[in-house]
């Protein structure tokens, strides 16, 4: 059984998911209201509103969609994106390039329980925790 996580965006999915590309590599397919079959898209959205886009990792999927049922898009709640890796350098690296324009709400650095951990905002509005993994 595997969970990933849905992701919604308030107009920017594509941007974010681009951004998430470059941060994380993996293969970005992205669908928007223009490729969908005729009677399968939602009447009234722009044609470049993404209907799905999916970052696809070796070992790992990350899925989303812009919103188009609210003209009020407000910051994700009640959840974060966990990115674990095992090479410290990298957590660091992937941190620093999601925290860019963003709200770091814990700083990236050593705990009792990762080499390194820290959690941020990213511009986008998604709240992330990054961590690697203690050594066995």
């Amino acid at each position: 059984m595997a969970f990933y996580p849905y992701l919604y965006f308030g107009g920017n999915c594509r941007e974010a998911f681009t951004r998430y590309q470059e941060i994380f590599g993996g293969e970005l397919v992205i669908i928007t209201a223009a490729d969908m079959p005729p009677g399968e898209g939602m009447p009234g959205v722009s044609a470049d509103t993404v209907m799905h886009a999916a970052l696809r990792l070796d070992d790992g999927l990350l899925m989303a969609s812009d919103d188009p049922t609210t003209d009020s898009f407000g910051p994700v709640q009640g959840m974060q994106v966990n990115y674990s890796v095992t090479d410290v350098d990298e957590a660091k690296r992937a941190y620093d390039a999601l925290s860019e324009g963003g709200q770091v709400t814990l700083p990236i650095a050593p705990t009792s329980w990762s080499p390194m951990f820290g959690m941020c905002v990213d511009r986008f509005g998604t709240p992330w925790m990054v961590s690697a993994e203690a050594p066995s």
